[in-house]
């Protein structure tokens, strides 16, 4: 099986908090767990092969955060039944697309 997730965590209304330090404590906090992700401009894509591995290292990454509040935003993605990798969802939309799924605007 494999579990894939969209997170999403940051410092909120804290003027004094360094928003990009605490952004990468989060994500580093992810090294301490058998996942893999990949950060993107809006979001960290993590992938995980099971529930409990995905939810403790999102735990983690939140509570990673130094901040008097944080936000996080958590899309899990389960397929109990099957693998699927991240790069095999981004290759079936972009056969159907015929080209890769970005543009170099």
């Amino acid at each position: 099986m494999t579990v894939t997730a969209m997170l999403s965590v940051a410092p909120v209304d804290s003027p004094g908090v360094d928003f990009d330090a605490e952004i990468a404590s989060a994500i580093d906090a992810l090294e301490d767990f058998d996942v893999r992700y990949q950060t993107n401009p809006m979001e960290t894509t993590i992938e995980a092969d099971g529930i409990d591995e995905l939810l403790a290292a999102v735990k983690a990454a939140h509570e990673a955060v130094d901040a008097p509040r944080v936000g996080t935003t958590v899309k899990i993605d389960h397929y109990r039944e099957d693998d699927l990798a991240v790069e095999e969802k981004v290759d079936r939309v972009e056969d159907h697309l015929g080209r890769e799924a970005a543009s170099d605007r």
